[in-house]
């Protein structure tokens, strides 16, 4: 008897430079609930005002849109074991049509002794109490995590859990925080919990594994066939550290193997949504996905060699255990459309869905003559042309500057000179030139010319999109502002300081840097000038 597994989704903010806009945020809650997801934790209200509001809006929003068949997520908001924290979570998620707080508590000896600096009777109170608290407030569901669950000591696991259940949890989180435990140690840790702990036929039992031993998709596995029907995992798997178990590999795996060896666990996760989520979550996070990563990774359906291409052409079977249909990517030598300078706004609207974009009218416009630019240099326009002029157009922050023109001058005769026109969100149109030690330098001091907020540039790089002397180019940088941006760690309680993403492509390598230059500019200013949207940090749930 198969029996189906409950995916709860995040983007994995904490990772550093994941610092998302309130728009980001709405748009990745809303790809979330199109892949079906039974629960988003949305982020951790009490971290700071911009939380507060980012899972408030989620709420509101996400939280009340009931599809056809009348499905609707769980809004979850995540609190430490503290009223302030509890009452927090609950003014931002009460909104919603089925508002969670989840809290959390740590467990292990090492916590308790040096980061709590309390004793097993006095952790115990605090979560009961939390937790009643937590149900007071008109909280119905309220899950509880044990922190580092899987260096806790059994015994005192079982005592601790089965007080929460007491005190009204309806769900049992259990974490291994940092990633220590193999397959085998995780999923027999379910199985004592759940053979164990009084009253938790009454719960649901769910995983939070880490990946810091590169064994979180594993453990998490373990854990469902051990008995647990909810799993936290995160878009690209990224998070803290090493990251979180990965919300597409957890998925696909029990798509492919759960009927043969994993006792028929399945999920409602639509998985043609999979790889347009994972390149939603890439390009507002600007944490670009390895080419070697399974599933959605730009290598996972590519064959190279020989043997494995002459298999490929005599049966797709050969080297392919899935299909990259599955999870929403159309191969292009199948669709039976080759895009070029001819081409029209249908053609191009039909290719964009058959790569899982679904685009308003005005996005589509402005596209199309991006691509007609390109389609002019080109003879032929692929794919991954075109999901680098969406990412250009659609995956970016609300304006504050645009970029309007560009000119710049460099070699070795002479200082690198850029000239740059911008707009602001005004329609104003603001002029100035720099010198620097080459054009990018220079175009970079001409726009902080402009803009006047301070920002240091922590990282840039760049990325040919396709083979060829003609390939469009993706930049992506990371800052911080002088003035900085803070909330605080949910796990640490430390003050963070926010860095900003941003990305930018086109055939013109400057251009492409100029624009993803601003793109991270824009994130700063509008946490700046307006309160802004953060969905935290952690994660993703599949629950059987």
């Amino acid at each position: 008897m198969s029996e189906s597994l409950t995916p709860l989704s995040a983007t994995g903010e904490q990772s550093p430079g994941a610092s998302l806009t309130s728009k980001e945020k709405l748009d990745i809650a809303r790809q979330l609930a199109k892949l079906g997801v039974d629960i988003i934790e949305a982020g951790f209200p009490a971290a700071s005002k911009d939380d507060f509001e980012a899972v408030k809006q989620i709420a509101k929003e996400v939280g009340n849109a009931v599809d056809k068949d009348g499905y609707v997520p769980v809004i979850c908001g995540l609190s430490r074991c503290n009223e302030n924290d509890i009452r927090t979570a609950w003014e931002a998620v009460k909104y919603a049509k089925r508002p969670r707080i989840h809290t959390f508590i740590a467990t292990s000896a090492i916590h308790m002794e040096y980061k709590l600096r309390k004793t097993k009777e006095q952790v115990i109170e605090i979560a009961r109490s939390m937790v009643k608290f937590a149900r007071s407030l008109g909280c119905d569901d309220v899950e509880f995590s044990p922190e580092d669950a899987g260096r806790s000591d059994r015994e005192f696991l079982y005592q601790i859990l089965g007080e929460v259940i007491k005190a009204g949890a309806t769900t049992l989180n259990i974490p291994d925080t940092v990633g220590y435990t193999v397959p085998s140690e995780f999923g027999k840790l379910i199985a004592d919990i759940k053979a164990n702990t009084p009253g938790i036929e009454n719960v649901i039992i769910s995983t939070h594994c880490q990946n810091d031993l590169g064994l979180s998709t594993a453990n998490t596995l373990a854990g469902a066939c051990a008995g647990a029907r909810q799993l936290e995992v995160t878009i690209n798997g990224i998070g803290e550290r090493a990251g979180n178990a990965s919300l597409e590999e957890v998925v696909m795996t029990l798509k492919c193997r759960g009927d043969h060896v994993l006792a028929g666990l399945h999920t409602g996760i639509n998985t043609h949504h999979i790889f347009m989520s994972s390149k939603m979550v890439e390009e507002y996070t600007g944490l670009h996905v390895q080419p070697h990563k399974a599933i959605v990774g730009a290598n996972a359906f590519a064959h190279e060699s020989g043997i494995h291409q002459d298999g490929m052409l005599k049966h797709k079977g050969t080297y392919e255990i899935i299909s990259p249909e599955d999870i929403g990517i159309e191969r292009s030598n199948d669709a039976g459309i080759v895009l070029g300078k001819l081409s029209g706004r249908h053609a191009l609207r039909k290719q964009l869905e058959e790569l899982g974009y679904e685009l308003e009218d005005e996005q589509l416009s402005s596209i199309f003559w991006r691509f007609k630019a390109v389609a002019e240099q080109k003879k032929r326009v692929t794919d991954a042309d075109l999901r680098a002029l969406v990412s250009d157009e659609v995956f970016q922050p609300e304006v504050v500057w645009k970029l309007h023109d560009l000119q710049v001058t460099c070699g070795t005769l002479g200082l690198s000179t850029a000239t740059v026109k911008l707009t602001n969100s005004d329609g104003r149109e603001y002029v100035t030139c720099s010198v620097g030690t080459g054009p990018v330098d220079s175009a970079y001091k001409a726009v902080d010319l402009i803009v006047k907020e301070p920002a240091t540039l922590l990282e840039y790089s760049l990325n040919a999109v396709t083979e060829g002397i003609d390939a469009i180019a993706t930049t992506r940088v990371l800052i911080r502002g002088e003035i900085s941006h803070t909330s605080t760690h949910a796990l640490s309680g430390e003050t963070v300081y926010r860095t900003f993403s941003g990305t930018g492509a086109g055939m013109d390598i400057v251009v492409s840097s100029v624009k993803a230059y601003i793109g991270a500019l824009n994130k700063m200013l509008g946490f700046t000038e307006k309160p802004q949207m953060k969905i935290s940090p952690e994660r993703t749930k599949v629950s059987t």
